[in-house]
C-alpha cells in the first residue's frame, strides 16, 4: 500500500470522530499520540515504553472502556515513568480530545492493520505524517496552515542552498521541521541514504546537523514526530528565539525560514540584548537574528521567507535592511506568487543572502526574479509544483536547469546570471537601492491587468504602495487579534 493511499485512510478516520467533536487540528495531535507507540514496536524501541503501555497491550485490550482508560492514564503518566527523551517530549502535557472509548478502539485497530512498508520495502511512515500534515495545513478551519510552508517552496530552496555533509543547519521559527527535513532527504539522496559516510559523520547528520526551534507547544509537538518518522534524532527546541534562548543559535552553515508573520503580542519588543535594532514587527527580528547566527568566513548562508512590508517598512525596517546589505552579499530575491499560502492575499519574498567575511560593503547588486506578476493563480485548478520555479532556477544558477540541480555546487556567477534573457529577471545596483532609502521593494515587471499604467505614472506608484501597506497592516491586525483571542 502507498504512502498517500494510507494517508488518505487515515485522515478519513477523522470523519469517524466528528461525532466525539473532534476537530481535525485536535485529530492529528491524538494521531501522534497513538503512531508514536506503533512507532516504536515497527522501528524496535518499544523498551522506551514501560511495558504496561507497549502497543500489544491496546490492541488485545478487547474491552472498549478499559483499553480508552489504560490510553488516558497512559498519557498522563508516560513522560513521568520513561528514560527517554524523545517520549517524555512527544507526551509532555499530553492530553485525549476523544471522549467515546469505542473511537480510540476504532483508531488503534485500524492502524494496527496497516502495511507500513511499500512493495519495495521502503519505510514511508514519514511520507505518511508529511501527507497527513499537508491535510491538515490545507483544512481552512484547522488554522495550521501558517506552520506549513508549500513543499514545492521548501524544495527549491533547500536544492539553491547545496547543505553539505558535516554542516549545521538550523530553522529558528521551524513549525513541523518542513526545512531541515527537506535539507536532510536532499543529502540522504546524494550520500545513498547515508551509506557513503562513516558511522562518525552518520552520526553527526542524524544528531547535530539539523537543528530548530517552535514557540507553539502543539507545533513543537509535530515536528518532533516528523523527524523522528524521517530517522532524525535532531534537537528541537521548544521557546522563543526572539528571547534569551535565540543568543545560543549561533555560528550555522547554513539558516532555512520562513517566520510567523505579524508583531509581537501586545507590540513589545524582543527581549534580546544582542540585536541592534529591537522592533515590534516579527520578521525584522527574525531577519536580524537570522543574518547574525551564520558563521562569518564567506560561506555562512540563509534562504528566508518573508513578507513584502520587511522590504519597505521605514525606521527600523530601514535600518535592518541596510545592516544586512553590509553584513551579507543579499544576492537575490524572489517575489513569491500570491494564494500559495494559508493566508489570502498575502504577497511573499525569499530573500538569499551569504554572510561576508567582513562587516561591511558586502552587497553590490541584488537580483530580483518576479514569480508574481502576470502568473496564473494556484489552486486546485492549477497545483503549485515544483514547475513554477523552473525559470527562476534557470536565472538564479546562469544556466542549470531545475532537473540538474543536485549537481548544482551553489556558486553565484554574476557573469552566467546576467547572460539570462528572462523579463522578470533584474540586477538592481546597490547604488539604485540606496537612492530609494534601501527600499526593496523592486523587481516587478509590468502588470497587463492594469490599462494606460505607463501614463499614471507617479500617482499609481503611490497608490499601490499604500496598498500594499494597508494590506501588512491589515495582516498585522489579523495576527494580534489571533494572540488576543
Amino acid at each position: 500500500m502507498g504512502a498517500q493511499e494510507i494517508a488518505n485512510k487515515l485522515w478519513n478516520l477523522c470523519n469517524v470522530l466528528r461525532d466525539d467533536g473532534v476537530t481535525y487540528h485536535q485529530y492529528l495531535n491524538e494521531l501522534t499520540y497513538i503512531l508514536f507507540l506503533k512507532l516504536s514496536e515497527v522501528k524496535n524501541f518499544a523498551d522506551q515504553f514501560p511495558e504496561e503501555y507497549r502497543w500489544k497491550k491496546f490492541v488485545e485490550e478487547k474491552d472498549n472502556v478499559a483499553a480508552f482508560n489504560l490510553y488516558r492514564e497512559f498519557l498522563a503518566t508516560v513522560s513521568s515513568k520513561t528514560t527517554s527523551d524523545a517520549v517524555k517530549e512527544i507526551y509532555t502535557n499530553a492530553s485525549t480530545t476523544l471522549t467515546k472509548p469505542v473511537n480510540f478502539n476504532t483508531l488503534v485497530q485500524n492502524i494496527d492493520k496497516l502495511d507500513w512498508y511499500e512493495e519495495s520495502d521502503r519505510d514511508v511512515m514519514g511520507d505518511i505524517y508529511e501527507s497527513l500534515l499537508e491535510k491538515n495545513a490545507n483544512e481552512k478551519k484547522s488554522g495550521a496552515g501558517q506552520y506549513f510552508t508549500p513543499r514545492p517552496l521548501i524544495n527549491v530552496m533547500v536544492k539553491l542552498m547545496v547543505p553539505k555533509v558535516g554542516e549545521r543547519w538550523n530553522d529558528p521559527a521551524c513549525g513541523t521541521f518542513g526545512f531541515m527535513i527537506s535539507a536532510d532527504h536532499y543529502l540522504k539522496e546524494k550520500t545513498d541514504n547515508y551509506f557513503d559516510l562513516d558511522s562518525k559523520e552518520r552520526d553527526f547528520q542524524e544528531r547535530e546537523a539539523f537543528t530548530g526551534v517552535e514557540l507553539v507547544g502543539d507545533a513543537h509537538r509535530l515536528a518532533l514526530m516528523n523527524a523522528r518518522l524521517h530517522g532524525m534524532e535532531s534537537r528541537i527546541y521548544l521557546g522563543d528565539t526572539l528571547t534569551d534562548l535565540g543568543k545560543s543559535l549561533k555560528n550555522y552553515d547554513g539558516v532555512l525560514a520562513n517566520p510567523p508573520f505579524g508583531t509581537k503580542k501586545g507590540g513589545e519588543k524582543p527581549s534580546r540584548d544582542d540585536l541592534t535594532y529591537l522592533s515590534s514587527n516579527k520578521q525584522l527580528n527574525f531577519l536580524q537574528h537570522i543574518y547574525r547566527s551564520l558563521k562569518q568566513d564567506g560561506t555562512g548562508r540563509a534562504a528566508v521567507v518573508l513578507p513584502d512590508n520587511v522590504l519597505f517598512e521605514d525606521g527600523d525596517g530601514q535600518k535592518i535592511r541596510k545592516d544586512l546589505m553590509e553584513k551579507c552579499n543579499l544576492h537575490t530575491i524572489l517575489r513569491l506568487p500570491t494564494g500559495i499560502f494559508y493566508a489570502a492575499g498575502v504577497k511573499t519574498n525569499v530573500l538569499f543572502f551569504t554572510r561576508g567575511k567582513k562587516e561591511e560593503a558586502n552587497t553590490q547588486n541584488v537580483w530580483f526574479y518576479d514569480m508574481r506578476t502576470n502568473t496564473p493563480s494556484y489552486g486546485k485548478r492549477t497545483p503549485f509544483t515544483e514547475k513554477a520555479f523552473e525559470d527562476f532556477v534557470l536565472a538564479y544558477t546562469g544556466g542549470i536547469a531545475a532537473k540538474d540541480l543536485m549537481d548544482y555546487d551553489g556558486t553565484i556567477d554574476e557573469e552566467k546570471r546576467a547572460a539570462i534573457s528572462d523579463e522578470r529577471w533584474q540586477k538592481i545596483s546597490l547604488e539604485t537601492i540606496k537612492t530609494k532609502n534601501e527600499s526593496l521593494d523592486l523587481g516587478l515587471i509590468a502588470d497587463s491587468s492594469l490599462t494606460n499604467a505607463e501614463d499614471l505614472g507617479e500617482p499609481l506608484d503611490l497608490a499601490k504602495d499604500a496598498l500594499q501597506e494597508l494590506k501588512a497592516i491589515e495582516l498585522e491586525l489579523n495576527e494580534l487579534i489571533k494572540e488576543l483571542a
